[in-house]
């Protein structure tokens, strides 16, 4: 066996042309009836950054502490993290870029007036706002909020802006110490924030509580404007999955400026079994049942401020679905995938389930269903636990961001321990290596080891896919002929 594969299997509701295949119908040849052309093998860089497929390349965007952000703002801040792209011209496109930054970081975000959110928090985290040219080129970059901590992912609206995601919960009043100094915040963090594409000075940096406080990770927006998918990335007990229903209207641009602390309702999953059982944690949920739908229902939160307790332990374990490492979420009109990155430390998962190494879900808006469409099995070898793998480009773990491209299809980074990579994956087909990270950052147990890619967005027009390495920060746009792999 060459390491881990990914298996998987269709869910209605990716493309026209995947959903009108039946999942009983697909196999390895994918969903599209026919046989899908695997990417070429990757090719190492002689420069030492990213290993590609022959008839592809990249350029550098953004890198940390070198590139120059407009108006005199600084350095480009480090730590890339979750990116979308909000907006595309003749010109080139307009991303929205997360720094996971605490306070006191050598290159955090700087206090930009008019992006500041938590004055105590001095060079943290927070976003930047990238423009490039066509080919992906920079053409300038700037603040677009700044005092805000660990922005780890979010969402891209319908409406062309950016929902960061602080995946912290520290509270005013709170100490912090890095880099040499240290401070008290001055605001409660573990919020959502919208980002717009305009200039420093037309931000709004105001969270957005009614989504709730808690470790945010990823979010997509319902097409209709009234719903919002939030991934929470906690453990002690492990996080939940969660569903804001607005009260009334729809969101639109600037909806944080008048939307209430309390206003509309938000609720964890419960994933249920045949006879109505709640599965406590989605690692009981394996290989076994790929493409097997799984009715949701939703509980409320009680306290979604978590004044006094964390959102997710404000339900008994057996009331809600818990999951090790929600991270990533992405919207494809008709439902979203959602990624957990692994199960399988003794604290990661209940003792009589399965350990995993990544798992990819679909839950279809309109059915309320839950599908397992893509899983990793656990592999030690991936995870440290003996010899690096021989065929590293086909053993996966930790899969964390995720993106649905303009064919249907998904792109996933990884989180894992030792090679990490880009991933081309196909919901009831394969998973394909399409870079891979030679940035190296240290060693483990003699074993080089790589920071984690970030951030996959596509261009709209399918030309550019935008991904970050996450240390040192360096955004990469990656170009070639995608169609003829991806469609």
């Amino acid at each position: 066996m060459l390491g881990s594969t990914a298996v998987g299997l269709a869910v209605g509701g990716v493309l026209p042309s995947l959903a009108a295949t039946p999942a009983s119908a697909a196999s390895s040849t994918g969903t599209t009836g026919r046989p899908l052309r695997p990417f070429p093998p990757l090719k190492d860089d002689p420069n030492g950054i990213l290993a590609l497929p022959e008839g592809f390349s990249y350029r550098i965007v953004t890198r940390e502490g070198q590139t120059d952000m407009a108006f005199g703002q600084g350095k480009t801040p480090g730590l890339h993290d979750g990116t979308g792209v909000v907006g595309q011209k003749h010109a080139g496109y307009t991303l929205i870029l997360n720094h996971e930054l605490g306070p006191g970081s050598a290159n955090g975000v700087p206090h930009i007036p008019g992006t500041v959110y938590d004055p105590g928090a001095p060079m943290s985290g927070g976003c930047t706002v990238v423009n490039t040219d066509p080919d992906g080129g920079l053409l300038s970059q700037w603040v677009g909020i700044s005092g805000t901590i660990r922005n780890c992912a979010g969402g891209v609206t319908p409406w062309g802006t950016w929902l960061t995601c602080e995946e912290s919960s520290n509270k005013a009043g709170s100490s912090w110490s890095g880099g040499g100094q240290s401070g008290v915040y001055q605001k409660d963090h573990g919020y959502v924030f919208e980002v717009y594409p305009d200039a420093s000075s037309a931000q709004l940096p105001k969270p957005i509580k009614a989504f709730g406080r808690y470790d945010h990770e990823a979010l997509a927006v319902e097409p209709k404007q009234r719903r919002v998918y939030l991934s929470e990335d906690a453990s002690g007990p492990n996080g939940l999955f969660y569903r804001w229903t607005a009260s009334s209207g729809k969101l639109e641009k600037g909806f944080a400026e008048h939307l209430g602390d309390t206003e509309g309702t938000l609720e964890a999953m419960q994933i249920r079994l045949d006879d109505g059982t709640i599965v406590p944690d989605v690692a009981y949920i394996t290989s076994a049942q790929l493409g097997r739908p799984f009715q949701v229902t939703w509980i409320a939160v009680p306290d979604r401020d978590a004044k006094t307790v964390p959102t997710r332990q404000q339900f008994a374990d057996g009331t809600v679905t818990r999951g090790k490492k929600f991270e990533g979420v992405w919207s494809n009109g008709e439902g979203c995938y959602i990624v957990n990155s692994y199960a399988f430390a003794t604290a990661d998962l209940p003792p009589d389930a399965a350990k995993h190494d990544g798992m990819v879900w679909f839950y279809n808006y309109k059915d309320e269903t839950i599908t397992l469409v893509t899983y990793f099995p656990h592999n030690g070898f991936a995870e440290g636990e003996g010899p690096s793998p021989k065929y590293a480009d086909m053993t996966f773990d930790g899969p964390d961001n995720v993106t649905v491209t303009p064919w249907g299809t998904l792109v996933l980074a990884e989180d894992g321990v030792r090679a990490s990579h880009v991933l081309s994956s196909v919901p009831g087909g394969p998973t394909y290596a399409i870079a891979r990270n030679q940035v190296q950052i240290g060693t483990t147990n003699g074993a080089p080891t790589y920071s984690e890619f970030t951030g996959p967005t596509f261009s709209p027009d399918g030309k550019v896919l935008f991904v970050n390495i996450q240390t040192p920060g360096i955004q990469l746009a990656i170009t070639g002929p995608w169609q003829d792999y991806l469609r």
